[in-house]
């Protein structure tokens, strides 16, 4: 089966692509607040949350999913006192009843100084099959 990538170019140093999307499975790679330049955007969790939430949208409309078509999210935070910023931006991202599956890990460090939280997401697209 063939893979479709869609990078949004800050990955090439890390070699990886930030979606690829395998028949009706969309797979967002790790994300975080970080700007083009690779400077840590958001001074906590929330912020930080809400900014990588705002990234992951547009790889996930790159693939052609929406936000309803996300089934699991998987977030990596490095200092567990903050999970309330997490939960407060991830309610707001996902208010509804019909939510994803979600896992909080706590992690002693991510790829900068400053960044606070890593996000993973993994939709599948209503109506699409293999």
């Amino acid at each position: 089966m063939a893979h479709q990538r869609f990078p949004d170019g800050t990955e090439a140093a890390g070699g990886y692509a930030r979606a690829v999307k395998a028949g009706p499975m969309v797979f967002v790679a790790g994300t975080t607040s970080l700007n083009a330049a690779g400077e840590v955007q958001g001074a906590d969790a929330y912020e930080q949350t809400r900014i990588t939430y705002e990234k992951i949208g547009a790889a996930l409309a790159k693939a052609g999913a929406k936000w309803s078509d996300v089934t699991r999210i998987t977030a990596y935070l490095t200092d567990m006192d903050q999970a309330d910023g997490f939960s407060r931006a991830h309610v707001e991202r996902f208010p509804g009843k019909e939510v994803p599956a979600a896992a909080l890990i706590g992690i002693p460090a991510l790829l900068k100084p400053g960044l606070l939280i890593e996000i993973e997401a993994t939709a599948v697209i209503e109506g699409e099959s293999w």
